[in-house]
Parts: structure tokens; C-alpha cells; sequence
């Protein structure tokens, strides 16, 4: 079966979240900018009131969207939001959606790359679903230099031709030179070294925590490598929540979603906004077109 052209897939998610709320309101504001195929019961759930029959519905939708995906029929998908805790109470065994679709086109966990990709701030994760203190751990220098080829890869599709890379320290002061901490001597400094040969890019690092992401915002670099999930999230949601997007680096298909959760509290009064999926299906078109040429 051949790709339809263009046709961007859209799983809503949890049924009793905001996700089948928001993807009515991106289908009026994109018209038939983009041809999306909607996935996902949402008559199974009331707004606000999470159930099981939801989980499954939520559930359902992500494996058919991989069959989708493998037999060509989408050229990328986008996720609504969904509830873990409700998924995992219907044999959802996976951390998040990323690490479901890593598994499903038969890739690692740590063979892909977490992004949160906004029109001011664009962040790699070295690791994701973790608690900090297993994220510490195991940080070494073979998935910074994923994290960072991974980034790369994306910021050039979307146009900058030789991006300039921030990796970030992991202690404060990026550990002030040994003082805090020797995590950046013994992991991160290699990685970097071994990430400029690798890409021939200028990336530098380890940059301070507290100001990479500001010097990035100001434009002194493209993109930055966070070492764990709230270094990078944290930053890139405080300046375009509204706006940034989801996207997993390494899969052999394009995959995208919103930067939020399904907000049952705010499901069903009508005040729930769309930039973040609208961002995301308009970001995930533009991708499948990139990988296509």
C-alpha cells in the first residue's frame, strides 16, 4: 500500500482529556491545509472522567496507528495526549508513547532521541522517562552523542545547515571544574569531543545549566543537549508552551505530539488551546515532506 500524499496520522488519546477537543478545533483552523485521518472512539468517555474502556480506546489507537505507519498508509503520526497511569492499568507496559514506538519499529530506547522543538528553543534529552536519580546514574557518553547526532539531524531538516550545539553540564556551574561534581569530566567533555568529530559541527559544552538556555533563546546556538527530562523540558515549556512540540529522532517514520498531558480538569468546558497540536501536525507535514525528497 502506498503513502497517501501527505496524510498525516492523529491518534486523540485519552477520550475523557482534551485531545479530541483540540483536534476538532486543529481540523477548522487547518482546513484541508493538511489531509489528516483521525484515530480514537471518543463516545466511550465523558469529558473529565477517565475510564478504562478510555484507556483502551487510547491504547487501541497507538497500535493501529503503527500498522498505519508500516504499510505506508500515513506519512507521519501525531499523538493526542494520553494518561500513563490509566494506560498502564490496561497493559500498557511501556514509560510514555516514545519509548511504544521505539519498541514497535524495533529500536531500543536508548537508540532514540526525545525533542521539544519550538520556534525559540530546540532540545535534545539525553534520557527521558527516569527518575532523576536513575537519569544521573546511567548518564554516559554514547547517549549524549546520539542525543546530539539526533539534533543535528533534525535542525537540519528544518533548515540550518551547520547547526551550532550546546551540551549541557549535569552539576551546577557545569560542576565549576571538578568542584560539584565529576560527571563532567569523565562523561560529558568526551562526548562532546567525540560529538565534533563525528558531526564536523560546532558543539560546545558543557555549558552552565543556568544560562545555556538563555544564550540559546538570544540565538547563540540552535539547539541544546539537556542530560535528563526536566533540564530540557522545563526551559523549553516556560517559553512556548503554546507552541512546542513533541518529536521522537532515530525512528524510520515521522512522530510528533503536543507538549502537555490531557488536562482532564479542563476537558469539556471549551477553553482548551490547539497551538501545541496544530504546532505539531504543521511541524510533523513539514518533516514526512523533508524525508521524502
Amino acid at each position: 500500500m502506498r503513502t497517501r500524499r501527505g496524510l498525516v496520522g492523529v491518534t486523540q488519546g485519552d477520550p475523557a482529556g482534551i485531545g479530541p477537543e483540540l483536534v476538532r478545533k486543529a481540523r477548522r483552523k487547518l482546513g484541508k491545509d493538511i489531509p489528516l485521518e483521525i484515530l480514537g472512539v471518543t463516545a466511550v468517555a465523558r469529558p473529565g472522567q477517565p475510564t478504562l474502556a478510555g484507556a483502551r480506546v487510547a491504547k487501541a489507537a497507538l497500535e493501529q496507528s503503527v500498522q498505519l505507519l508500516q504499510q505506508k498508509r500515513w506519512a507521519a503520526v501525531v499523538n493526542g495526549p494520553v494518561s500513563k497511569g490509566w494506560l498502564r492499568r490496561v497493559g500498557f507496559s511501556f514509560p510514555g508513547q516514545t519509548e511504544f514506538y521505539a519498541k514497535a519499529f524495533g529500536k531500543k530506547a536508548d537508540e532514540v532521541t526525545m525533542m521539544m522543538i519550538g520556534p525559540r528553543l530546540r532540545v535534545a534529552l539525553v534520557s527521558t522517562h527516569r527518575s532523576l536519580r536513575r537519569a544521573v546514574q546511567t548518564l554516559n557518553k554514547k547517549d549524549i552523542i546520539r542525543s546530539g547526532i539526533h539534533l543535528a539531524g533534525i535542525l537540519r531538516q528544518l533548515g540550518c545547515k551547520m547547526p551550532k550545539i550546546a551540551v549541557c553540564g549535569l552539576n551546577p556551574h557545569a560542576g565549576e571544574g571538578g568542584a560539584f561534581g565529576g560527571e563532567e569530566k569523565k562523561i560529558v567533555i568526551p562526548a562532546v569531543r567525540e560529538l565534533r568529530r563525528k558531526t564536523k559541527l560546532q558543539i560546545s559544552g558543557p555549558e552552565s545549566p543556568d544560562t545555556v538556555f538563555w544564550r540559546a533563546y538570544r540565538g547563540e546556538f540552535d539547539g541544546v543537549v539537556a542530560l535528563y527530562h526536566d533540564q530540557g523540558l522545563i526551559p523549553a515549556k516556560l517559553l512556548d508552551f503554546d507552541s512546542t512540540v513533541n518529536v521522537t529522532a532515530g525512528l524510520p517514520v515521522v512522530r510528533c505530539a503536543p507538549d502537555h498531558g490531557t488536562a482532564f480538569s479542563l476537558a469539556g468546558r471549551g477553553l482548551a488551546k490547539p497551538d501545541s497540536l496544530i504546532a505539531a501536525i504543521r511541524l510533523a507535514y513539514r518533516l514526512a515532506k523533508k524525508s521524502t525528497q
